[in-house]
């Protein structure tokens, strides 16, 4: 059986990388499955792409559908276009999209279109927010894929009141938390860890990318003005994102706490955030991260698709009002911050249950498929 991976944005990386890793691992064990990588190009830069490739161990893609740039609808059309004509050159047996970028929900429309199926990874999670593209991505995969491969049994409770037939939902476990064990021993410092004096848990990690926290820089200075309020005499490490870049500049921002760095590779993320003090982010993964590495966590955000961080792990939603920051920092300078717990099923072998669900179901049906055709 062949197995068309799509890949299109910095976040799907780190999922995609193990569930490579695992097919190659059964075809060298003689299992019926290959696969063919598709990169949409949604993030094409070498920050944004290809270091991630080169420092997670993913092969060159098979093609690159070369579709960055443009709005939400120019890019979405992009991709099926071009995705379009890829399935009908290397048509496989199913399409395993992952995530919830732009990329994820154009391919599996695409595919669906053209009556191949498509097997979501991390599918029903839901933040509620309509304003998210995310959201928008997942509702819509979610609406159409054939099966579902979830990271908790909330996201499979979901999907079970939508509708979605028992025999279509496989509980496996987070991928990226594959990627996190695999990775563990070969983190590496950044570049600036040296030159900037800096060492383990005196320090506290910052990223901020959603549009709402940052476009507007009195709310993009107001969360930073707080954070180092809060902070004591701590340094924040903030790794910007190219957009929170343009509103820094326009505030004329600086401040000598405040570690500006250029977007970082994943190792040299991860090495970050294990030993910092604490993280502060809008992202979603990253809350899964700092809670299997026992981080606590501060999450800029009014809701979350990743509610098991909270209930479960080392995260708390502060919001997105810079001034509800401060007790959570207070909380944490006193020591009295939660202890999470890692998640059901995120060891480390989700790809390999992944892999093993793909075979039992469609290699059987590739099987039938040639044999009618025969």
């Amino acid at each position: 059986m062949l197995v068309t991976i799509v890949a299109g944005a910095r976040p799907n990386f780190m999922k995609i990388s193990p569930v490579i890793k695992a097919i190659k691992a059964a075809s060298s064990n003689g299992r019926p499955i290959d696969y063919r990588l598709v990169h949409t190009g949604q993030h094409f830069d070498q920050k944004m792409s290809g270091e991630f490739f080169d420092q997670l161990g993913i092969p060159e893609p098979n093609i690159n559908l070369e579709c960055g740039g443009g709005s939400q609808a120019e890019q979405t059309a992009a991709v099926m276009v071009a995705f379009e004509h890829e399935l009908e050159a290397n048509r496989p047996d199913v399409v395993l999209v992952v995530g919830d970028v732009t990329s994820t929900m154009a391919c599996t429309i695409t595919a669906k279109k053209l009556c191949v199926p498509v097997v979501h990874v991390e599918a029903g999670i839901r933040s509620g927010d309509m304003t998210m593209p995310e959201e928008i991505n997942r509702i819509v995969t979610d609406s159409i894929c054939d099966h579902f491969f979830t990271t908790t049994t909330h996201a499979g409770d979901l999907l079970r009141r939508s509708g979605v037939d028992e025999g279509r939902i496989h509980f496996v476990g987070n991928t990226m938390i594959d990627s996190l064990y695999q990775n563990l021993d070969r983190l590496k410092k950044p570049d600036f860890w040296d030159t900037k004096g800096l060492s383990e848990c005196d320090y506290f990690l910052l990223t901020l990318h959603r549009p709402g926290n940052v476009d507007d820089p009195a709310k993009l200075v107001g969360f930073l003005d707080a954070i180092l309020s809060g902070t004591g005499d701590k340094r924040i490490v903030f790794p910007v994102h190219p957009r929170t870049r343009k509103t820094l500049q326009s505030a004329n921002f600086d401040n000598e706490r405040l570690i500006q760095a250029d977007p970082l590779g994943y190792l040299e993320f991860i090495y970050l955030l294990k030993y910092s003090a604490a993280v502060i982010t809008d992202s979603g993964g990253i809350t899964e991260e700092a809670t299997v590495l026992n981080i606590p966590c501060m999450t800029l955000r009014d809701s979350t698709e990743r509610p098991e961080t909270v209930e479960i792990g080392t995260n708390e939603l502060v919001g997105t009002n810079p001034n509800r920051l401060a007790p959570y920092l207070e909380k944490l300078v006193r020591g009295s911050w939660k202890q999470g717990r890692i998640p059901e099923l995120w060891d480390g072998k989700t790809s390999q249950r992944i892999v093993d669900v793909l075979i039992a179901i469609y290699s059987a049906e590739a099987i039938s498929h040639a044999a009618e055709q025969s």
